[in-house]
This record gives structure tokens, sequence and C-alpha cells, in this order.
């Protein structure tokens, strides 16, 4: 996110960086994981909006709630997590885990790519 841009020009710019990417195990059979981000927020920063990416087994709302109430949970989700942003991903889900855990650093280097400024996860 640069420093001009609202909520909603960040969220836009973020589709169009996931939009660049494809899923080759997309519902195939066995695709049982999810990429999936979420919207943090941290008043403190400079740019208060940033992106956490994550990859999962489970059902993304769930792995969300999970952050939230401190099971395995990221840092970041847990302490600035708002809500998930699912329309960014929609188009890569569900996968393969090795395709997953790929997706998951490539959809983060996008993010950065594209000018998000605050990208957590993705490893």
């Amino acid at each position: 996110m640069t420093s001009g841009d609202t909520l909603p020009e960040l969220i836009a710019r973020a589709r169009r960086a996931a939009l660049t990417l494809r899923a080759t195990t997309l519902k195939s059979r066995g695709a049982g994981h999810a990429v999936y981000v979420v919207l943090l927020e941290d008043s403190r920063r400079p740019c208060r909006w940033g992106l956490y990416v994550g990859e999962t087994s489970r059902d993304p709302d769930l792995r969300f709630d999970q952050h939230k109430t401190g099971y395995k949970a990221s840092r970041w989700v847990n302490r600035f997590g708002v809500r998930l942003l699912p329309d960014v991903v929609e188009h890569l889900n569900p996968l393969k885990r090795w395709e997953a855990i790929d997706l998951e650093e490539a959809l983060a280097e996008a993010f950065r790519k594209a000018g998000v400024t605050w990208v957590e996860g993705g490893h």
C-alpha cells in the first residue's frame, strides 16, 4: 500500500496482484488446501493497513478464528488481524498442499511487487 492508498484501493491492488497467479491443481482430486489473506490494521504504522498471507488444510474462516484465539497463531494476525479477504484468492482455491505452500510465498511476493508496504506471512 502506498501512502496515498485508501483501504478499498489496497484491496483492489491486492486482488490485481493475486490475479496474476494461477493454481495448476485448482479443484483437482485431492485438492484440500487453501491460501488465504488477512487484512491487518495497526494505526501506529505510517501505512496502517497490511496483509498477511497463509495456507491451510482447514477452512480459512476456522483458521482465522484459530489465529485470533492464539491457537498456532501468527502474532501478526493474532494482534492486528481484522478480517479475511476471500475475494482476493477465490480463484486459487482449493488446491493441493504443495501448491498452497508455493502460492503462499508467491502471493506475498506479488503483493510486495504491487506496492503493498506491509506484508506478513508467505513463508
